[in-house]
Formats: C-alpha cells, sequence, structure tokens
C-alpha cells in the first residue's frame, strides 16, 4: 500500500513521500523505454543512436541507463550572475528567486487602463520596473514586441532588457540563429565570450512539445546552450486533460519523460553543460477550453515537478504569480497570492510569471508590484522562527515583566526593521488616515507607485560604445529577417 503521508519537519510543502517520487521516476523510465520519444532534429538522433537508444524512423526509446548517465553528469547547482558579473542567482535545494512571465501579446495601458498590443517600450519599462523591485530577482520581457519585424523581436526583447536592467535575464529566441545573435549581446555586454561563460547573466527558456515529441527548432537551441555553456530551462507545459493524462501523476509521467529525454540528448552533447529541470502541469478547463493558470490543479502540477527535480537534485523552474483574471481585481490577487505562496514553500528555485494575468496573455505593471510585495511576505514567512537566545529574550521579558512594555527597549530597536514585515504599497493605516491620504484602492496606489518608480529609476548604464554595439546588432537581425 502507498501512502500519501510524510512528518512535516520543515517549513514547506511535503506532498510527496520519496516512495511517490521514485514510483513516478520508474514509470517514467518505463515510458522511455517502451514508448519513446519522437525527435525531428538529426544531430540529436545520431547522438542518441551512437550512445546506443533504439532508433525507429524519429521515434527514440531510451534504455534507463542512458537517463541515470545524464543525471549523473548534468550540475546539481546553477548559478547566475547580474549584467556586471556579481553573484546573483544559485539554484540549489531550498534557495527560491522569483521574476516576471516572458511573451503576452497584451498589457494594461497604465494611462488608459485598457489592453493594447505590446511594444518595445513596454518591455523596456518592464525591465526598469524589475531593476527597481527589491523583491524581483530575474527578469523575462513580460511582453511580445509588436512594433518591429516579427522574426527579430526576439532580439529586440532581449536588447530592451539587457540596457534596462542590471538583474539576470531569462530570455526566448526563436530559432538557433537568433539564439546565436542574442549570446553575442550577451557577450558584449559582458566584455567577451570567455567572461560570459564563467559567470553567465542569462539562461534560455525553450519548450519540448507536448507529449512526447522534440521539435526541430528546439533541439537546435539546446544544442547551442550546450555548445556555448548558456543555461538551459527545458521546460514542459503538458496540459491535464488534452496533451496529457487528466490526472496528475500520469501528467507528470509525460512532463518528466519530456524533460529527462532532453536532458540525455543535451549531456550526451556536451557532459557537465548546465540544465535547469522545468515546467508546470497546467490543466485544459473542460468548461472553457483554457489553458488555465489560476486554479489548485495547476499549482499541484507545479509542486509535483519541483519535488522531482529535488528527486534528481537538480535545479528548477517553476511558475507563480499568473491569474486567469483578465484585469487587476480582487480575483487576480486572491489566485496570484495563492500560486507564490505555494511555490515558494514548494521549494521552486526560478518561479516566474510575476505580472501575468488573462489567461497567459496579459501583462499589468501594478498586477507585477502586486506580486512583489507578496513575494516579500513569502520570503519574510519562510524565513521561519529564529530561536536563539538573542531572540527568545529571556533577560528582556524578565526585566519588562507583567504589565510593562517593549517600544523603547534597546533590544526592539535593534530588531524591529528584520522580524517585521514593511510592505511599500499595501495599506498599513487606519481609516482615517487612509481617508485623509485620498481613499485610494491598491489598484490607484499601485498605478501611481509604478508610474513614480518610471519616472524616477535609473538603472546602472551599459558604455555608450556597448550601447550602440547592441543597437547595431538588433538593426543587423532586423535585415537578416526582412
Amino acid at each position: 500500500m502507498h501512502v500519501n503521508k510524510t512528518a512535516q519537519t520543515t517549513l514547506g510543502l511535503n506532498i510527496m513521500t520519496e516512495d511517490q517520487l521514485e514510483r513516478l521516476h520508474h514509470a517514467t523510465l518505463h515510458i522511455l523505454e517502451r514508448v519513446g520519444v519522437r525527435v525531428f532534429e538529426a544531430e540529436s538522433l545520431s547522438l542518441l543512436s551512437s550512445a546506443g537508444a533504439k532508433i525507429d524512423g524519429n521515434l527514440v526509446r531510451i534504455p534507463p541507463w542512458m537517463v541515470q548517465d545524464a543525471l549523473a553528469s548534468a550540475p546539481k547547482v546553477v548559478s547566475l550572475s547580474t549584467r556586471d558579473g556579481k553573484n546573483a542567482i544559485v539554484m540549489e535545494r531550498e534557495k527560491i528567486y522569483y521574476g516576471t512571465g516572458s511573451e503576452v501579446p497584451f498589457t494594461i495601458d497604465l494611462d488608459s487602463g485598457e489592453r493594447r498590443k505590446v511594444i518595445k517600450e513596454d518591455v523596456c519599462n518592464n525591465a526598469r520596473l524589475v531593476d527597481a523591485l527589491e523583491n524581483v530577482d530575474f527578469l523575462m520581457s513580460l511582453g511580445l514586441i509588436s512594433d518591429v519585424p516579427v522574426d527579430a523581436s526576439d532580439v529586440h526583447q532581449f536588447e530592451a532588457m539587457l540596457l534596462n536592467s542590471t538583474k539576470p535575464i531569462l530570455f526566448t529566441a526563436y530559432n538557433r540563429s537568433g539564439l546565436k545573435t542574442i549570446i553575442e549581446m550577451a557577450a558584449l555586454a559582458a566584455g567577451g565570450r570567455d567572461k560570459l561563460q564563467a559567470r553567465p547573466s542569462l539562461a534560455l527558456y525553450a519548450e519540448p512539445t507536448s507529449p512526447l515529441l522534440h521539435s526541430h527548432e528546439a533541439l537546435q537551441k539546446l544544442l547551442t546552450c550546450a555548445e556555448e555553456g548558456i543555461p538551459l530551462i527545458y521546460a514542459t507545459t503538458p496540459m491535464l486533460g488534452a496533451t496529457a493524462p487528466v490526472t496528475v501523476s500520469g501528467a507528470a509521467i509525460v512532463a518528466n519523460a519530456e524533460i529527462l529525454s532532453g536532458l540525455v540528448i543535451h549531456q550526451l552533447k556536451v557532459k557537465g553543460a548546465p540544465y535547469v529541470y522545468g515546467g508546470g502541469i497546467p490543466p485544459m478547463h473542460m468548461g472553457t477550453s483554457i489553458c488555465s493558470y489560476g486554479g489548485p490543479e495547476r499549482d499541484l502540477g507545479c509542486i509535483t515537478l519541483v519535488r522531482m527535480s529535488q528527486y534528481y537534485r537538480l535545479p528548477s523552474f517553476t511558475t507563480a504569480g499568473c491569474t486567469d483574471a483578465q484585469v487587476f481585481d480582487q480575483q487576480a490577487g486572491m489566485e496570484a497570492g495563492f500560486n507564490l505562496v505555494v511555490a515558494g514553500m514548494a521549494g521552486g528555485n526560478l518561479i516566474h510569471n510575476l505580472g501575468y494575468m488573462g489567461v497567459g496573455m496579459t501583462s499589468c505593471f501594478e498586477h507585477l508590484l502586486l506580486c512583489n510585495e507578496a513575494v516579500g511576505a513569502v520570503k519574510h514567512l519562510l524565513r521561519g522562527v529564529d530561536v536563539s537566545d538573542e531572540a527568545l529574550a529571556l533577560d528582556l521579558i524578565e526585566k519588562v515583566g507583567p504589565g510593562g512594555h517593549y517600544l523603547a527597549e534597546e533590544h526592539t530597536m535593534k530588531h524591529f526593521r528584520k522580524e517585521l514585515f514593511f510592505p511599500q504599497t499595501l495599506n498599513r493605516k487606519n481609516y482615517d488616515s487612509w481617508k485623509l491620504d485620498g481613499s485610494k484602492t491598491f489598484g490607484q496606489a499601485a498605478n501611481e507607485k509604478v508610474k513614480e518608480i518610471l519616472n524616477e529609476h535609473k538603472p546602472a548604464s551599459l558604455q555608450p560604445e556597448i550601447k550602440e554595439q547592441l543597437k547595431g546588432v538588433s538593426l543587423r537581425r532586423d535585415r537578416e529577417v526582412s
């Protein structure tokens, strides 16, 4: 009998036992060996064939020992630096980092409140906002630029992020050519390809295709990242009941098979190349057919994949801060707040999608600001409780005694900034003070705060000649795709 019970010994979500994780692992090995995956890229097929996989056209069956070899060679810790080479992110167990989502076609306009297409200025503003928000650790574009050549928009998005923030960048690329252009740009900012490889400030987000397919484009990007030493996030998103079984465990087997088969190819190309285990398992809502970002079943799927990454001791990429709400309302706050806590307690390393709304189609800067506040609360919560002698304060309790107060005590002055959570925008005023301050809703206060940040925050700038070179690369890419 397999039971779903485990001891809660730390602040976290111990939803799955080691025994259950092992069952999922062995079930995945069974699928990879008996069912296989389809691989639509010639070099990947050659690597797999030479290593001992069974090849039938583009259908590849992978024996368990090949998976174990790939798991053994993959780094257990992957790090990202800031644009100027400072330590920023170390992906290892129990370290969590939050960042924005990626390519949505629409945004909520800060002035009109209307939904419109994303332009390049929006991605620049997102980067500047993230650069200023203390609880947001990394950057994704949060927009699909519409006012540049379509096939070069990935390069323009990267340029906009690179010029407007020093924080680590998670990016997408449409194909190998665009990826190489983006790596060229990152090397320019880093001071050379060798410096970029030594202290990467970026990671590529790429996806297999569910169920159990690896496209030509995805694998070319995977192989290029392995060659270049650029961390790769190979993230899968099979949908419950659509591109995967409707059960979370069945869908997790599909997802795990896609991620692990990608890892095998990646490690066959370059052993020890940095690879991040990633993805989620959203549901297809059976009433509307949308891919839902807001429901608890999505969170359960994310937790399952995070737990699998921990079972393999691989860095993980997951999702939170997202909502199905079409406007910045109570539903948006409820869903994002819930999944931000869940993802943090599960221990996912890279947690993206802050600012995501509208079933993954719309960005909202006020929502991103809310997520920043929520992440601050989550990080405060996950610190747990200090029971050192200093924190227990026995001498102080004895000194103050019954009926006294602690407000003027040195211990209070010394520790209150660390022990208490101070949000920047959430209301902490009483009713009368709130009325005197304009009776603002959080949405109104957030809109004002975002505009204040965008007006006042100036990210650290690259040298003028580097900025000109980067813009030149973007223009060259425009010509290449036109």
